[in-house]
């Protein structure tokens, strides 16, 4: 990027950032709107032809725009089809015969030996939540990250735990 483009976009970037930035939280939330800010901004840059578009101003409200209905569509479905159903119980029943203890303990060290093997942060929210019962939004809060990027790494520990289990 030569100098020149990049100290008009860093201008384009002060002069928009805080208009934007109170679009995006009335539409998302305070907590998603940085996200979806540096997002619009990205997709800006990496648009081909961004010099010659006639109001810079607009065109980022539009990319900001389309960012939001984006992320309604994709609440909606996650809402919609991702169920963490009930956490699995801790122990096996008194009934149970020796073959399903033996495989409830199996199952148990798989699901162990996955969490441990998860990056830090991933491995961190997975634990809030499903050892110490934390909800997303609390999960989020105590590690200093949006509750979209903790739902995502709560996302990634159980398919990866489902996937060692499969």
């Amino acid at each position: 990027m030569s100098d020149i483009k990049f100290l008009s976009f860093r201008e384009l970037f002060l002069r928009n950032k805080r208009g934007l930035l109170t679009f995006l939280a009335r539409r998302v939330g305070r907590e998603e709107a940085p996200d979806l800010l540096q997002e619009t901004f990205v997709r800006a840059l990496r648009h081909e032809r961004f010099e010659t578009v006639v109001d810079s101003t607009a065109f980022l409200k539009q990319i900001a725009v389309n960012l939001t209905k984006d992320f309604a569509r994709r609440r909606k479905t996650e809402t919609r089809y991702l169920d963490f159903g009930d956490p699995p119980e801790q122990t096996p029943s008194e009934d149970a015969s020796p073959e399903e203890l033996v495989d409830h303990g199996r199952k148990a060290r798989i699901v162990l030996e996955t969490i441990e093997a998860l990056p830090p942060r991933c491995r961190e929210v997975c634990l809030l939540v499903m050892h110490e019962g934390a909800s997303l939004n609390e999960a989020a809060r105590r590690l200093g990250i949006s509750e979209t990027m903790a739902r995502r790494h709560l996302r990634l520990a159980l398919l990866r735990c489902r996937a060692a289990l499969d």
